[in-house]
């Protein structure tokens, strides 16, 4: 009986750490800014560098890293969350140019990407 309950709250935790995965994952597209922005403070205090692996959340908190995936070529960068946006509607990050240019969409400017924060 004791074991029995042991391997129900075991399961029931599991399952509860694999939704909490799920949900800090999210699909859809991505932006990229530098030019214009570059050296002007970013929502955390510091300058934008259009070349650093940085990127802009709506609701992340600003120093949280995230993995994102270019899901057209598979290409995965690891970002830092240090400014808020982007502010296009139907849009879920704006990577900076050069994680933009990792990821292979520089070019074409948009990207369909996963977001998953890291711990």
């Amino acid at each position: 009986m004791i074991v029995g309950t042991i391997v129900r709250l075991a399961l029931a935790g599991a399952l509860a750490l694999g939704l909490a995965a799920a949900a800090s994952a999210e699909e859809g597209i991505a932006s990229w800014y530098g030019g214009r922005h570059h050296g002007r403070p970013t929502a955390s205090g510091k300058p934008f560098d259009q070349n650093a692996m940085t990127a802009a959340h709506r609701t992340l908190p600003l120093g949280s890293r995230v993995k994102v995936t270019n899901i057209a070529n598979g290409r995965t960068v690891m970002l830092r969350i240090n400014d808020r946006g982007p502010f296009v509607r139907g849009r879920i990050i704006d990577v900076s140019r050069g994680a933009a240019g990792q990821l292979g969409f520089v070019a074409r400017g948009l990207a369909r990407v996963r977001v998953e924060r890291l711990p």
